[in-house]
């Protein structure tokens, strides 16, 4: 039976059914707002294409319909709902999406209510309805990644992930996709991305299946990026102004709208240019470089400014990228030459191809542009161009022919530079000619070392003063003075070889070798009086000997490696170098004899190998020679040491000197004292044999110092709380990866007397206990039980009586040993009352014994009739006379004689047995004696002593039977 909410609800359900809704609630930042009535036709047009909509996510429908089949065959009623929200991206967790249950009308609205005493709290949305109202999603899917939906308000908030448009909605232009709990989907407007939601409402009296949209607005958290750092742009030097060049790799910005790329500029527009911004009809902007001024390569060939790219955002973000503007070159220049003429003297007798002169012309462009051909002109004679040659690309002049005796005297060369689409640059060579009428001076050699077509070998060994050759100088003229002398670098000498006056020997001065110089090139000039001279090239090719042995680049060669290496593992390359060629400088390797056998070099290449592997703890360091050996005859050769040096890994775990230790402690030993030095080695080096000791066990009572290796204990230990410790310690190496061992430790802790005797009977010193006169003498009464927590000697108890107090309490003893108190002497009509036994139990600790004290009231009297006068006596403080005595354990006398004369004996053995020792023994035997027998003698003494007690000890006393105690 509904009630009347749910019957309006129905009728609501029933007038949209599964159509779209007339108005669609939006969220703006987690706000709903209505549309306007101006939007009205906008609505009508949405209504009209989600209609459309409806009908193509139809199988979509009715795969949801499958899912909720059961709900919807029972339910009365139902309604197909489409909500639209809107919230920016980048939103924290919790932010309010907005309620499906206000929105969808079915419970009231929180906010403008008319009715302000219906409002509600949000969890207790749908409370109205009878069974409440339950919200979820379609699937799960990715319903849980973005946004949270509370099942029973029906409140959408944004989770704990982060929206982030541009993540979501990379594919611009993507279809929605409603079958899945949430679909991500880009409408077709670039701005539009919607987070797709089924909701379903339930129970199924109140089936709602609701299609919620969530615009995903975009927010300016992207700055500009230009794809790439730098951006050349070429621009001719001829570009007119107002030249327009697009950018390539324009910047790129993820957000959309005002929030994407708005503007670009320039920060250094260098006089010459601008930058003007276009877009497109699908609204992307493109920068384009406007030329603003006259260009000219020649001036300068480079603009380097910084284009920096704006979005429209608030406040708008920035991107930038360096923007080189490269000028081109064009043939705008021509070749020119410095001078227009040149003046050159040419001798007669001047020997073919030599330069007579260079034309040089210059063009300011580039690459083929500035390519400068040279020719001569057409008005140049054919006799002048027979003559002279020129080099069209060098531009070079020399002597193509000799000169003759009826070549003219004065020739004039016209040269023609070319560059492409230029006039031709002129410059004039006049060349004179200036004629020989004499014969210059003649060299004729003569040569003593061996010569082959003009060049002269010899050995690099060869002694100074070597001759080489004889030089005779003529004058074919007979008329003038020949000089001579010698040109050129070189250990040689020429001079005059007398007595004759044209002779000239040439000569070695210094020793000469191969690997420094080996050929030479020198020249004989002989030159007349009036200046003509003549020269005579002389070659000079020295041959190579073995003068020079290998030599190692280090005469010390220092290696590592690392222990534990694989076999035949590379050590290094030897080098050496010989300067001498050929067979002579080819190096062989060998090993020196002090070299291990498992060291292996191979000869031709030198590479150094170990063939076994090395153990450092065996041997760290190596040292033996190498040789390297040349081929000449005979060989030379030379020796380097090798060190090889094995570095440490950690393949030594830590040892301990003892397989276990063990330590004694005094009990009560002080907090942080020093137990016992735990010895540890580690056979490895530097780190890897670093060992850090720690406590595995029992670490909150014992610390040991890693440096030292000293145990110590945090506290004070107890023995009577715990009489040994077991520990494990473990060592722990610094190598990489760390190695350790373990030991194990005993602490035996010795005792001390450190504990009293505790009472345990009587409980109390206000206890009594009630003795009948008809008590006979040698009746046991009560027994005083003490125990001693320690061990040994310190845990042996005596018992004694140090005080009395009553009619006659000298009628009571009690046994040092057993601690019973038994009736001494019959009980007479005197001894009617309380009588106060105060019993010191002491121990036999060394150095100096422990004691504690127990009160023992013992009540004769036939009766206990008054209590109260019993206990009143106790309460007061007893005047006890206290008489000191070292409590004894009981001996029987009629032993006293036996064991003083088995003294005698004794004294005799110990003298036989050591004569040096006899006083001393003898002494010692005494001692022991006459304790023995002044101990039997005191047990008979009454040792009472009056001393007041100032304070009242407890204790309660019960029947016991008499027992004996023994401490272990």
């Amino acid at each position: 039976m509904r009630g009347p909410g749910n019957a309006r609800s129905s009728s609501r359900a029933l007038a949209v059914s599964w159509r779209p809704a007339t108005w669609h609630p939006r969220l703006d930042m987690g706000r709903l707002s209505r549309p306007s009535s101006s939007s009205s036709s906008r609505s009508s047009r949405s209504s009209s294409s989600s209609s459309r909509s409806s009908h193509r996510n139809l199988p979509h429908v009715l795969l949801i319909f499958l899912f909720v089949g059961p709900f919807t065959c029972l339910a009365s009623y139902s309604r197909a709902t489409e909500l639209l929200y809107s919230l920016n991206e980048g939103l924290p967790a919790g932010v309010l999406i907005g309620s499906l249950a206000e929105d969808l009308r079915l419970v009231p609205r929180a906010a403008g209510r008319a009715e302000p005493q219906q409002a509600q709290p949000p969890e207790r949305a749908g409370a109205q309805w009878n069974p409440p109202l339950s919200f979820s999603l379609a699937s799960g899917g990715l319903s849980g990644q973005y946004v949270t939906l509370d099942n029973r308000s029906g409140e959408l908030h944004t989770s704990t992930q982060e929206i982030d448009r541009e993540a979501l909605c990379v594919d611009e232009g993507g279809a929605a996709a409603w079958g899945s709990s949430i679909a991500i989907s880009s409408s077709p407007s670039s701005d539009s991305c919607l987070l797709l939601l089924d909701v379903l409402v339930l129970p199924q009296e109140y089936f709602r299946f609701v299609k919620v949209k969530i615009a995903i607005r975009d927010i300016n958290d992207n700055a500009p990026q230009f794809p790439v750092s730098q951006i050349l742009v070429w621009v001719p030097e001829n570009a007119p102004v107002n030249t327009r060049l697009a950018i390539e790799h324009p910047a790129v910005d993820p957000d959309i709208g005002i929030n994407g790329v708005q503007t670009y500029r320039l920060l250094d527009y260098h006089g010459m240019f601008t930058l003007d911004v276009e877009e497109n009809e699908n609204g992307e902007r493109t920068p384009y470089l406007i030329v603003m001024g006259a260009l000219d390569r020649e001036k300068q060939d480079e603009y380097i400014s910084i284009i920096i790219a704006e979005d429209g955002g608030s406040p708008p973000l920035l991107g930038s990228a360096t923007l080189t503007i490269g000028i081109s070159d064009i043939n705008d220049n021509c070749p020119l030459f410095v001078d227009s003429q040149i003046n050159v003297t040419v001798y007669g007798n001047a020997t073919v191809g030599t330069p007579i002169a260079v034309v040089q012309a210059v063009d300011r462009d580039l690459g083929t542009n500035a390519q400068i051909t040279y020719t001569y002109s057409q008005k140049v004679p054919q006799a002048s161009r027979d003559l002279f040659h020129l080099d069209e690309t060098t531009g070079v002049i020399t002597l193509f022919s000799k000169i003759g005796g009826s070549v003219l005297q004065m020739h004039k060369l016209t040269v023609l530079a070319n560059g492409p689409g230029c006039i031709p640059a002129v410059i004039t060579a006049l060349v004179s000619i200036i004629k020989v009428i004499f014969r210059p001076p003649e060299i004729v050699p003569r040569y003593i070392a061996n010569e082959i077509d003009g060049v002269v070998y010899l050995k690099e060994l060869e002694p100074v003063n070597t001759p080489i050759a004889f030089f005779t100088i003529r004058d074919p003229e007979g008329k003038y003075k020949i000089n001579c002398y010698l040109e050129g670098d070189g250990p040689f000498r020429l001079s005059p070889y007398k007595p004759y006056s044209n002779e000239y020997l040439l000569e070695t001065i210094k020793p000469m070798d191969y690997e420094l110089q080996q050929f030479y090139e020198i020249a004989v000039v002989a030159w007349n009086s009036e200046g003509f001279h003549v020269k005579r090239i002389i070659k000079v090719q020295l041959l190579d000997d073995n003068d020079n042995a290998p030599v190692f680049l280090q005469p010390l060669i220092e290696l590592t490696i690392e222990e534990n290496n694989a076999p035949n593992a590379f050590l290094t390359k030897l080098y050496a170098t010989d300067a001498d060629s050929g067979e002579r400088g080819q190096v062989s390797y060998f090993l020196g004899p002090d070299a291990p056998s498992y060291f292996s070099l191979d000869s031709v290449t030198g590479v150094l190998t170990v063939s076994t592997q090395l153990d450092r703890e065996e041997k760290e360091k190596y040292r033996y020679t190498v040789r390297a050996v040349d081929c000449g005859k005979p060989p030379r050769e030379s020796v380097a040491t090798v060190a090889l040096t094995v570095l440490d890994k950690n393949d030594n775990s830590p040892r301990f000197i003892n397989k276990d230790f063990s330590f004694f402690v005094p009990e009560n030993f002080p907090g942080y004292g020093e137990i016992g030095i735990i010895s540890v080695t580690d056979a490895d080096a530097g780190q890897n044999g670093w060992v850090a000791l720690s406590v595995v066990n029992q670490s909150d009572i014992f610390v040991i110092d890693t440096g030292k290796g000293m145990l110590r204990a945090k506290v004070s230990l107890d023995r009577e709380q715990q009489s040994s410790y077991t520990l494990w310690v473990e060592a722990v190496d610094g190598g990489e990866p760390a190695l350790s061992s373990t030991t194990k430790i005993t602490i035996l802790l010795l005792d001390i007397n450190d504990n009293p005797p505790l009472v345990l009977f009587p409980q109390s010193n206000m206890s009594y206990l009630l003795v009948l006169p008809s008590t006979l003498p040698g009746s046991p009464i009560t027994e005083v039980y003490a125990v001693d927590k320690d061990t040994g000697m310190n845990a042996v108890i005596a018992y004694s009586i140090i005080g009395r107090r009553g009619p006659r309490p000298e009628s009571f003893r009690i046994d040092p040993k057993t601690g019973n108190i038994t009736l001494e002497e019959a009980l007479l009509q005197t001894d009617y009352g309380l009588h106060r036994l105060l019993v010191k139990v002491s121990d036999h600790g060394y150095p100096e014994p422990l004691h504690s004290t127990v009160m023992v009231n013992l009540f004769v009297n036939d009766t206990v009739s008054n209590e109260s006068y019993i206990e009143s006596l106790l309460r007061k403080e007893p005047e006890i006379n206290i008489e000191e005595k070292e409590p004894q354990i009981s001996i029987e006398p009629t032993h006293r004689k036996v064991e003083s004369a088995s003294c005698v004996p004794t004294l005799v053995a110990l003298s036989v047995i050591s004569l040096g020792s006899i006083t001393l023994v003898t002494g010692m035997g005494i001692y022991i004696c006459l304790r023995k027998g002044k101990k039997h003698h005191r047990k008979d003494d009454n040792l009472e002593v009056q001393i007041p007690l100032k304070g009242k000890m407890d204790l309660h006393m019960r029947e016991r039977k008499p027992m004996d105690i023994s401490n272990i």
